[in-house]
């Protein structure tokens, strides 16, 4: 079999699996876990392929919520203010910009703590125009209600991401102004919507492995697993409250990788946040691991993300190639 080809689906993916199951393939010997994953990886994707997304924040600043890692939260001080809604015309003068750089998937980011019945228009008339140049489309907007869900599927919008962060016994840890079963509401709503679910969680936010566990238990115990999971790597802000939590270890951070690979075979596994301060070496890890999607561009919301150019040398030095705009 060529290194461009894949084996075919295999079995449905499992959704039945234990703590202990988890625990156990984190405890695995590092080389043959990443070998597993990467085995599972080639079952569903083509090995070399990345799917490169671009982030907008088109509203930024001001939210209420208090997620302790979010520099947008206004209870901090971060040096991010308050701006108002972008104009659709803003938005898709930089998602051309983003699809010329490579992109093919663009995600609309709001900083609210759900989203505004007053500007949901906008919102949709903002993904109709980026849908009408080709590409995929996803947006976060906080907190949905089952019909607001419906009005973004009816715009053309293809994800809603919407994270739960870490697992069910830390969340209370990071976040007291929505529980996490807020979050998983509004995960039913995207999916009986017929949106495709975009979530994962963030790793280093003083969790311990039993928590990265949990977070990932959750994920693959949802009514179907998330076509997208992004894994974040804590972007340390200072102003918020854990702008001195001690970096998560690399290869730890390659072990949370690889087990979302295998729990949720067929879905998109991305390295989100936190790429800015990730090495070359770390980043092939992660793709060995089973990483198949990145956001590309100079900022995520608010945080740095590397340049282009990096990411292009990066994609050369490793023989990777971009996923292609979908049909």
């Amino acid at each position: 079999m060529s290194a461009t080809t894949t084996a075919g689906p295999g079995p449905a993916p499992r959704r039945e699996w234990t703590r202990e199951e988890l625990t156990e393939l984190f405890e695995t010997p590092f080389i043959e876990l990443v070998f597993e994953a990467q085995s599972v990886h080639r079952r569903h994707f083509p090995p070399s392929q990345v799917q490169v997304c671009a982030l907008l924040s088109v509203k930024t600043g001001g939210c209420p919520e208090d997620c302790a890692y979010c520099p947008q939260a206004a209870r901090y001080h971060t040096g991010v203010d308050a701006e108002p809604l972008m104009s659709p015309g803003e938005v898709v003068a930089a998602a051309e910009q983003a699809r010329s750089e490579g992109a093919t998937r663009y995600c609309l980011g709001a900083a609210w703590r759900s989203a505004r019945e007053e500007e949901l228009g906008e919102i949709c008339e903002m993904v109709r125009r980026v849908k009408d140049l080709g590409m995929e489309t996803c947006a976060t907007l906080g907190m949905l209600t089952a019909q607001q869900a419906l009005r973004l599927r009816e715009a053309g919008l293809d994800y809603y991401n919407h994270n739960i962060d870490t697992s069910p016994e830390h969340y209370a840890e990071i976040i007291t102004t929505r529980s996490f079963a807020d979050r998983v509401e509004t995960l039913e709503h995207v999916r009986r919507s017929g949106l495709k679910v975009c979530c994962g969680g963030i790793v280093g936010l003083g969790e311990s492995r039993e928590d990265r566990v949990g977070l990932l238990h959750a994920l693959a115990a949802l009514p179907e697993h998330p076509q997208s999971v992004p894994i974040n790597r804590l972007v340390r802000v200072a102003g918020t409250p854990l702008a001195e939590q001690p970096e998560i270890d690399p290869l730890e951070f390659v072990r949370t990788i690889a087990v979302a690979r295998i729990l949720m075979p067929a879905s998109y596994v991305r390295l989100s946040a936190g790429r800015e301060t990730m090495s070359d070496e770390l980043q092939a890890l992660a793709f060995m691991a089973g990483a198949n999607s990145i956001f590309a561009g100079p900022r995520l919301l608010t945080t740095p993300n590397p340049e282009p150019d990096r990411d292009e040398a990066l994609f050369a030095r490793l023989g990777l190639q971009r996923e292609p705009l979908p049909a």
